[in-house]
């Protein structure tokens, strides 16, 4: 069973900056592949960021490539997700997911964490 618990959340401007973190508890394999998932007020979730957990493979949404950035530290089972030039359609709440098989399909997703809240105000 594993755990997880993401925070860095809140509301900022245009703009600005924003690290969010994903902490994970229970076993993770270096099969797994963990993601940043988000969804705004109306909208289908949708995947922002995954990363290999064991080999550190990245990708990214095609509306945040560039601007985010998706990193893990492994003996701290912590997920990260940097945010850069923030626009008001970032706007959502962001979640953490991974998967035991190393894919990122929403649906099959084992375990999601509860969210955090990011706000962009213009």
């Amino acid at each position: 069973q594993v755990q997880l618990v993401e925070s860095g959340g809140g509301l900022v401007q245009a703009g600005d900056s924003l690290k969010l973190s994903c902490v994970a508890s229970g076993s993770i394999y270096s099969s797994s592949a963990m993601g940043w998932f988000r969804q705004a007020p109306g909208k289908e979730r949708e995947f922002v960021a995954g990363i290999r957990w064991g080999a550190g493979n990245t990708k990214y949404g095609d509306s945040v490539r560039g601007r985010f950035t998706i990193s893990r530290i492994k003996a701290e089972k912590t997920l990260y997700l940097v945010m850069n030039s923030l626009k008001p359609e970032d706007t959502a709440v962001y979640y953490c997911g991974l998967d035991r098989n190393g894919y990122y399909d929403i649906s099959g997703m084992d375990y999601w964490g509860k969210g955090t809240l990011v706000t962009v105000s213009s």
